[in-house]
C-alpha cells in the first residue's frame, strides 16, 4: 500500500506543481490587468520586467509614460479601459528564467461602442517560477524583445496580436 501511495504520488507530482505554477502566473497577470485598468501605475510598474522599466529610463520615466499613453487614449475618446488574461501556456527555459505566453483580451470602450483586441504578455520569472514579471508582447517588434531577454527561447513563438475590432453599442 505504501509503495503504491509513493509511485501514486511520483506520477502525480508534476502535473500538481505545473498547476500551481500555472495559477501563479495568472493570479500575478491578473494582478497586472487589474492595476492597469484601475490606473494603479505603480503595482504596473512593481510588475514590469525590470529591464523594460531600466530601458525606459527608469520608473518615474516609465509611470510618465504610461499617463501620456493612457491620457492620448482619453484625448481620442476612449472612456472606459478593461480586459482579462487567459490561461498561461507551456513553459520555456530561456538560460537561468522561464518564460510562458499569457493570452490577453484588451476591451476599450468609447461613448459609441468598444474596441476589443486579443494581444500577449509574457511571463518572466528568474527564480524558477516563485515571481513573475511581464513583458506586453503583441506588437514588440523583434530587435526589442532580444534587446530584452537575449536567451529568449526561441521555440516560444509569439502570435501576431489581433487588430482592434470595433463593436457599436
Amino acid at each position: 500500500m505504501r509503495l503504491c501511495l509513493l509511485l501514486l504520488s511520483f506520477f502525480i507530482w508534476p502535473f500538481f506543481s505545473r498547476a500551481q505554477d500555472t495559477l501563479l502566473v495568472k493570479m500575478q497577470a491578473n494582478r497586472l490587468a487589474e492595476a492597469t485598468f484601475k490606473g494603479d501605475y505603480n503595482t504596473v510598474i512593481d510588475l514590469t520586467y525590470p529591464k523594460l522599466i531600466e530601458l525606459s529610463g527608469g520608473r518615474g520615466a516609465l509611470q510618465k509614460l504610461i499617463t501620456e499613453k493612457m491620457a492620448g487614449l482619453k484625448k481620442q475618446g476612449i472612456v472606459e479601459f478593461n480586459g482579462s488574461v487567459g490561461s498561461p501556456g507551456k513553459f520555456f527555459r530561456a538560460g537561468d528564467q522561464l518564460h510562458c505566453l499569457i493570452p490577453e483580451m484588451i476591451i476599450l470602450k468609447s461613448v459609441t461602442g468598444h474596441y476589443v483586441a486579443h494581444s500577449y504578455l509574457l511571463g518572466i520569472s528568474s527564480d524558477n517560477g516563485k515571481s513573475w514579471t511581464f513583458l506586453d508582447v503583441g506588437n514588440m517588434p523583434d530587435n526589442v524583445l532580444h534587446r530584452l531577454l537575449p536567451n529568449f527561447n526561441k521555440e516560444l513563438i509569439i502570435p501576431e496580436s489581433s487588430k482592434p475590432e470595433f463593436i457599436p453599442d
